[in-house]
């Protein structure tokens, strides 16, 4: 059995968003003490946190999934008042709806905005002349914005040292188990030193594509996922489109934000040439090892080619370089779009939680779940 002094509160693993915004809520809102926060990179929210589209979404992306559209607008002010100086809000935002293939038309998308209550405009001439008219039904003036992934790292980083919290970089979780005296074990393993065993009363599991790679006792998610290989293009933008977000929905569906950790940067992404390489997840195939062995050979000049016919001033935008990540979802959402968290806890390892959110806003429906969770025997 741990002696009290080798008894933790908690154990973390995963260092992104998500991982240390749990640490940081369960010493400040539920008076946990020793708290372990493990993370495989050097560095934290190096991995999926950073390298995505950086969108803080307000609903106008899921037109058929209303629970997450609606979620989005009700975490939106949320995010930007804890966040604020994460934030980038100085650049006008356009949702455009093509004429063919698309889900929604335009009047199926304003009705959309109105029914989860977040605000449209018409674009004016100015805007509406980016646009191929051929092409594009409609184009709208919407309020979203768009989050520095290095700021809230530099949050993090000052929030868990301040909270006590410590921080094992560069390390590995392997597994979990469950001791006959009502508490958890976790194998850590540094990429430099030795194996270590850490005992604690919880666990919580937010390595998001890593989830079931973990061994032990611990059997993996009810929940099936599925993983793919996403390409985010960095580029500049030309003189018209900088200032500027946009949006093409629902058939055709790219995107090109400002990237407010690259100064100066877009980012493009496209629902066809954005996911490279897709599979369910299974036991024993790391999505990060396959990562690493993809050939990572960008897509980009498709992007631009495609997304050109719509918006034909991206052509004239110059590519910089390519985010690779493992983007994760559940499999149940892959017709609807939906992008609900997953939250599962496990009568046969008491304690033991694994969490994964779909967009950095789902943080909010995470730390409702928590505000539920009863937190007992805690080692303060």
């Amino acid at each position: 059995m741990p002696t009290a002094e080798s008894l933790h509160d908690a154990v973390i693993v995963g260092g992104g968003f998500y991982g240390a915004a749990i640490a940081i809520y369960l010493a400040k809102q539920r008076g946990f003490k020793r708290i372990v926060l493990v993370e495989r990179e050097p560095a934290l929210l190096s991995r999926a946190s950073y390298n995505n589209q950086a969108r803080v979404h307000n609903g106008y992306h899921y037109p058929r999934s209303f629970t997450t559209a609606y979620r989005s607008r009700v975490n939106l002010p949320k995010f930007v008042r804890d966040w604020p100086n994460a934030i980038k809000r100085d650049f006008t935002n356009l949702y455009a709806i093509a004429r063919r293939n698309s889900k929604v038309t335009a009047k199926q998308f304003e009705r959309f905005c109105r029914e989860i209550g977040v605000p449209i405009q018409p674009a004016t001439p100015a805007l509406r002349s980016l646009f191929e008219s051929r092409l594009i039904e409609d184009v709208f003036v919407v309020d979203e914005c768009a989050f520095d992934a290095t700021v809230l790292a530099s949050w993090a980083k000052h929030e868990l040292r301040e909270c006590g919290v410590q921080i094992h970089l560069a390390t590995r979780a392997t597994a979990i188990s469950a001791g006959s005296d009502k508490t958890l074990r976790v194998v850590v393993q540094p990429d430099i030193g030795a194996e270590e065993l850490i005992s604690c009363r919880y666990v919580f599991n937010c390595t998001y594509s890593g989830l079931n790679q973990i061994k032990g006792a611990f059997t993996g998610t009810r929940t099936g996922l599925k993983h793919e290989i996403a390409e985010m293009a960095l580029m500049r933008a030309p003189p018209l489109l900088q200032g500027l977000g946009i949006t093409v929905m629902d058939g055709a569906f790219f995107s090109m934000m400002p990237f407010p950790a690259r100064e100066q940067l877009h980012s493009l992404s496209h629902v066809r040439y954005t996911p490279h390489l897709h599979w369910n997840d299974e036991q024993g195939v790391d999505p990060y090892q396959k990562l690493d062995h993809y050939e990572q050979a960008t897509r980009v000049d498709r992007m631009v080619r495609d997304v050109g016919r719509y918006v034909p001033a991206v052509l004239d935008a110059v590519y910089v370089e390519s985010l690779f990540e493992v983007k994760t979802v559940l499999v149940k959402n892959e017709s609807d779009d939906g992008r609900p968290i997953l939250f599962e806890k496990y009568p046969e390892m008491p304690g033991c939680y694994s969490v994964l959110g779909g967009k950095i806003d789902n943080i909010y429906d995470v730390l409702e779940k928590l505000d539920a969770e009863q937190f007992t025997d805690r080692a303060m």
